[in-house]
């Protein structure tokens, strides 16, 4: 008997994960806009990458047909997430991390959320593979 079961981590499916993620991402700056004061476009970024990420995994779960294009290009945007995350690399190098501790502090967590997030994605892709080959 072959029950088909849905990938999760911390209880959540991928799509809700991306749901949860994209609202974190859009609270995170607009709360570190608010409290560093900032009026700089850049300080907005994680919330720029949220958006998508909240709509898109909204999507996924409303138009499961589309689930897999839709999860596809979320993992892109998780990737993306995480190469802008690496910024804070040249940041160590240079000298510079904590110049500015609001922008240090948001790559530092753009790049560690989109290495898990993109992690997960790939958790699930390779669960949803193996789900295929069973049946």
């Amino acid at each position: 008997m072959n029950m088909k079961q849905e990938f999760t981590a911390f209880g959540f499916s991928i799509e809700k994960i991306t749901i949860i993620y994209g609202a974190f991402l859009i609270l995170w700056g607009l709360i570190v806009s608010f409290v560093s004061g900032s009026t700089s476009i850049t300080s907005y970024i994680p919330s720029m990458f949220g958006w998508p990420m909240l709509f898109l995994g909204a999507l996924a779960l409303k138009l499961p047909d589309y689930k897999k294009i839709l999860m596809h290009i979320v993992v892109i945007i998780g990737l993306l997430i995480f190469l802008g995350g690496l910024d804070v690399v040249r940041n160590l190098t240079s000298g510079t991390f904590m110049n500015n501790v609001w922008a240090s502090a948001s790559k530092t967590m753009l790049l560690i959320t989109g290495a898990v997030f993109t992690y997960l994605c790939v958790k699930s892709f390779i669960f949803v593979r193996n789900q295929r080959k069973q049946s």
